[in-house]
């Protein structure tokens, strides 16, 4: 894959969705859980999202259950529980894997571009966790956890990734400034 526009991802529905749909815009793609430390992100993610989709931000979720089971449910029923809860509006696509042998082709490339560069002073809480699963976690460039964060130019450049512990407000100055 040369570019972020030559893969094909699912959508909730289990359809086919290129991501040439998204060319020439912002994007910001996160591995998402519901029963997660930090699913409350979601609610900074839909913020973001409402003030700045407008002029050309767009979110995908894509929901993972590899991280301590946390991602149970149907499709159907994660989507569920994030619209009621935190009144998401973003797209939201089929629970993949972000790591392993049957990692998505997405994340395979997102990780390709930007690695793992290690964890905020916040972030540390989460070794103890990380380093059971990954013995090579810090030279790795798997994800690490739920609620990573990648953030994708208009011309489809993978500009920055972000680790679970850096909340959606955090990134709302680089989003601004790629718009």
């Amino acid at each position: 894959m040369s570019s972020i526009y030559d893969i094909s991802v699912k959508n909730r529905k289990g359809e086919d969705v290129s991501l040439k749909e998204y060319a020439g815009k912002v994007l910001l793609i996160v591995n998402t859980a519901t029963g997660c430390g930090f699913t409350p992100q979601y609610k900074g993610l839909e913020q973001l999202y409402q003030d700045y989709h407008e002029q050309g931000l767009e979110i995908l979720d894509f929901p993972c259950d590899q991280f301590g089971h946390q991602a149970p449910g149907s499709d159907d029923e994660i989507h569920e529980f994030c619209t009621l809860k935190y009144n998401t509006s973003f797209d939201q696509f089929k629970k993949i894997e972000v790591n392993g042998e049957n990692q998505d082709a997405l994340f395979e490339y997102l990780k390709s571009q930007k690695g793992f560069e290690g964890f905020s002073l916040k972030g540390k809480v989460l070794i103890p966790i990380v380093s059971k699963m990954d013995k090579n976690w810090k030279t790795s460039s798997d994800i690490k956890w739920n609620f990573t964060k990648f953030l994708v130019d208009r011309d489809g450049n993978v500009v920055e990734r972000f680790e679970s512990t850096v909340e959606p407000e955090k990134i709302e100055a680089k989003v601004k400034e790629l718009l």
